[in-house]
């Protein structure tokens, strides 16, 4: 799972750079992202960045989050990291973090990113849920059938329901409330799972959006407007009518 989660991140970016590629002229300005991921740079060169929607900068280590002057460039913070070595952040880290999302900015968080720093109490309430080692689990991957519950959210408006090639996230832990966009019915758990979800974090935004196992499902049509439509949502509070 860790090398495939690797993998995520450019495809990410591709996907932000398909969905959002326009002239500039007729752009407003642009929303600033900042990528935390990994350090795989073999692969691929996640610094050939589109230009479109996003102004995003890749980083490859939760460290920038000790720079609270460095976060104030950005609109929103999307976290696509998760490694077991870095099961905690520094206590400055935690804080600039919480400031910058309290403050009115954004924070998406994807797949098992919600597994990070699993000593980090408010992290998992940040998160809305929370991917917990040995609690938290999944199936065979499968095609499943993926319901879109709130139509009226900017970031699902328009979409249907659809079946996609993937891992069904379940069990995931935490209590606080979340509004609840699409989810899928659970052979593993047998309930119902949320899979792409929003809350208010102060006067933030976070999205958390389970899918995106690999390039194959994050790819995925309705999956990359998700993603991207997320984060837009995440940094401004709306997403544009012909997204």
């Amino acid at each position: 799972m860790q090398r495939l989660w690797k993998v995520l991140p450019i495809a990410a970016l591709v996907v932000l750079a398909v969905c959002w590629s326009a002239h500039a002229a007729d752009q407003p300005a642009k929303i600033r992202a900042l990528l935390i991921t990994g350090d795989d740079v073999s692969a691929h060169n996640w610094r050939e960045i589109a230009s479109g929607r996003f102004d995003v900068k890749v980083c490859e280590d939760p460290l920038i989050l000790e720079s609270e002057t460095a976060l104030k460039a950005y609109d929103v913070i999307v976290l696509t990291l998760y490694t077991r070595a870095t099961p905690t952040i520094t206590a400055e880290a935690q804080e600039n973090l919480l400031r910058f999302v309290k403050g009115g900015k954004g924070f998406y968080v994807q797949h098992l990113a919600s597994a990070s720093f699993a000593k980090w109490e408010e992290f998992g309430k940040l998160c809305g849920r929370k991917w917990v080692m040995g609690v938290s689990g999944h199936g065979p991957r499968a095609v499943f059938k993926s319901k879109v519950v709130n139509k009226e959210h900017p970031i699902t408006q328009g979409l249907d329901d659809f079946d996609i090639d993937d891992e069904l996230y379940a069990k995931l832990q935490g209590d606080e409330p979340i509004t609840v966009l699409v989810e899928a019915d659970s052979d593993w758990s047998k309930k119902t799972e949320p899979l792409v979800f929003v809350r208010t974090y102060g006067e933030g935004r976070v999205v958390h959006n389970a899918f995106g196992h690999d390039r194959k499902a994050i790819l995925h049509p309705t999956v990359a407007k998700l993603v991207a439509r997320g984060a837009e949502w995440a940094a401004t509070g709306k997403v544009a009518a012909d997204r």
